[in-house]
C-alpha cells in the first residue's frame, strides 16, 4: 500500500515550506507563517452519489420536453 499524499502548500499563507510535525499522523508545520495544521480524511459522502445519479435522469427529461 502506498503512503498518503503530502500537502503542496500551506492552507493559511500559501507557501510551500512544509514539514511533517511531531504532533502525530497528518500534522504539518509551515516554516513561513509558523503555523501548524492537521489534515485528515473524514469519509465518503453518500449524498454525493445520489446527486450524481439524479442529474443525468433530470437532464434527460428536459431534453425530451424540448424535442416535442
Amino acid at each position: 500500500m502506498s503512503e498518503r499524499a503530502a500537502p503542496f502548500y500551506c492552507p493559511y499563507c500559501g507557501e510551500e515550506d512544509l514539514r511533517p510535525s511531531e504532533a502525530g499522523h497528518g500534522a504539518w508545520e509551515c516554516a513561513d507563517c509558523n503555523r501548524a495544521f492537521r489534515l485528515s480524511f473524514l469519509g465518503l459522502l453518500a449524498s454525493g452519489i445520489a446527486r450524481a445519479s439524479a442529474s443525468p435522469s433530470h437532464e434527460g427529461g428536459d431534453g425530451g420536453a424540448d424535442g416535442s
